[in-house]
Order: C-alpha cells, then sequence, then structure tokens
C-alpha cells in the first residue's frame, strides 16, 4: 500500500522567529531549517526580511515606528500561515522587544505557536561575514541606522533558544531549531 504524497503533510503550523544582527546567519538557518522540514512533509514558507520590504512593506524607511510596522505586518503574514499548518520560518531582525512581544502576543491571542529564536552572533563577526556590505558602507560613512552599530539591537531576555552561530556550523544550528520544534510536539 503507498501513501500519497498529500497525506504526508504535517498540518501542525507554528512561527519560528530569528531574531538577530545583519549577517548573524539568519535566514541560512531558516533556509537549511526548511529543507529538512519539507523533507519531513511539513509545509513551510520562509518570510525573508528582504522580500516582506520588497513587495509588502515598499515605501517603509527604518525609523523606529517604520521597524515597528514593518514587523507588525510580517508578525501577522506569519500568524496567518502558522494558523493554516504552515511552519512560518522569519529570519528578520526585529530589533526592539517591544515589536517581538507585540507579535508573540497575537499568536498567543489565536493560539498559534510562536518560538523566538535569538541567533546571538557577535557583531565584530557580522561585521566580517557582513553578507550585504552594510558594515563596509556604515564603517565608509555611506550608511547610518545600522541595527547593533549606530542604532539599537534589544537582544531577547528569555527566547526559546539562543544559537551562537559562530560555534557551529549551519546544519547543526538549523538542528538545534528543529530540536525545539520536536521537544514542542511541533514537527
Amino acid at each position: 500500500m503507498t501513501t500519497s504524497t498529500k497525506e504526508l503533510h504535517v498540518t501542525t503550523g507554528a512561527t519560528v522567529w530569528l531574531t538577530g544582527l545583519p549577517s548573524a546567519g539568519k535566514t541560512t538557518i531558516a533556509y537549511e531549517l526548511a529543507g529538512r522540514l519539507r523533507e519531513e512533509g511539513h509545509l513551510v514558507e520562509v518570510l525573508d526580511g528582504d522580500e516582506i520590504r520588497e513587495f509588502i512593506s515598499a515605501g517603509l524607511g527604518f525609523s523606529r515606528e517604520d521597524r515597528h510596522t514593518n514587523v507588525q505586518r510580517i508578525g501577522f503574514l506569519a500568524e496567518l500561515l502558522a494558523r493554516n499548518g504552515v511552519k512560518a520560518l522569519v529570519p528578520v531582525i526585529a530589533p526592539y522587544s517591544d515589536s517581538r512581544d507585540a507579535v508573540r502576543k497575537r499568536h498567543q491571542e489565536s493560539g498559534a505557536a510562536y518560538l523566538e529564536i535569538h541567533v546571538a552572533t557577535p557583531v565584530e563577526v557580522c561585521s566580517v561575514r557582513d553578507v550585504k556590505g552594510l558594515y563596509a558602507k556604515q564603517a565608509a560613512g555611506e550608511l547610518s541606522g545600522l541595527t547593533g552599530v549606530d542604532d539599537p539591537y534589544e537582544e531577547p531576555e528569555s527566547p526559546d533558544l539562543r544559537i551562537e552561530s559562530q560555534n557551529q556550523t549551519v546544519h547543526e544550528s538549523a538542528a538545534a531549531v528543529h530540536t525545539l520544534l520536536t521537544e514542542r510536539g511541533l514537527a
């Protein structure tokens, strides 16, 4: 007897928010985890912050108010997906704790699972990685308002998981998040 592809889909949704500095490894970990979850039959979407800014939050700047609005929009999308059986992986800086708390509260009110993962890579490591060249532009005086350098980043006080990506491989980081999902009955 064969099992159809449709029967393999796991329908427990959740939002996994990966917060951290620019170039901390959030997106890389999210895509690694997404591949593993899809192989297991989960419905998965990665809500990449750059894509959201281009398609949903175009016109928003980087003021505290605009960053809060952006995070709330992403949180709404993630909660909607999670309520409908999708694992929403959200590699978005979300620098302010009150913005992240509001997203968590939205999830709690709807009954959707929410996990906050702090990718706690030190700024010194992030600036060497400098995936998008932001740290170099900031150092050259071409950019201001860089989170963690000349704009605040409020580290989560009690995340569900803290990852120090500089001390492990991407696979190990994604595996740690997967273990947490499994422990919570979500994977």
